[in-house]
């Protein structure tokens, strides 16, 4: 890799990263932690992540359980689960909270199937803007005469190189998503 590319690959990889934590956040009927990644409580006077309020768990593949650090905070911990898009509605004993995934419906699953595809080519989209403006960026610098014909052509291929890496590696991601949505 060149320096030529490097903030590119940094871009490219940033992207990479950003849709892995979009897709951490799509509930797939197994209880995953990072689902309430998003989430934020109203304590102590302004908005908090809820992972910083609590202890959460999963003590079965359906169940997550959420244990506040401070008694007082469970009330806002579950209006906050309550106001999400999570649709879950939370269980509450006073000490823990407890969020039971249900199986989701193979209409559920396909919309969540759906809605993964959109994500991975919006992340697609990104990537080839960032390949874009690579492009320019070295093309402007050859006509600058701050690159040769031959650096120029080398830099294009090994942007592409990246371009087409990432692009791999963001259909994997995507692949794998689906095929944790759609298994029963």
């Amino acid at each position: 890799m060149s320096t030529h590319t490097k903030p590119f690959e940094e871009k490219m990889q940033k992207s990479t990263e950003a849709l892995e934590k979009e897709l951490d956040t799509i509930r797939a009927g197994r209880a995953n932690p990072r689902v309430l990644d998003k989430i934020t409580a109203d304590c102590y006077g302004q908005q908090m992540p809820l992972n910083q309020l609590a202890n959460i768990t999963v003590p079965e593949a359906r169940l997550l359980q959420i244990q506040p650090y401070d008694a007082s905070t469970i009330k806002a911990i579950e209006k906050a689960i309550l106001s999400s898009d999570l649709g879950i509605n939370p269980g509450n004993d006073g000490k823990i909270i407890r969020l039971a995934f249900p199986e989701l419906t193979e209409e559920r699953r396909k919309l969540l199937a759906k809605d993964v595809k959109k994500k991975g080519e919006d992340a697609k989209v990104a990537m080839r803007n960032i390949r874009r403006e690579a492009m320019d960026l070295f093309k402007k610098q050859q006509k600058s005469n701050e690159l040769t014909e031959d650096d120029l052509k080398n830099v294009e291929t090994e942007i592409q190189k990246l371009t087409d890496k990432y692009i791999a590696e963001l259909d994997k991601r995507i692949d794998a998503k689906n095929k944790e949505i759609l298994t029963v």
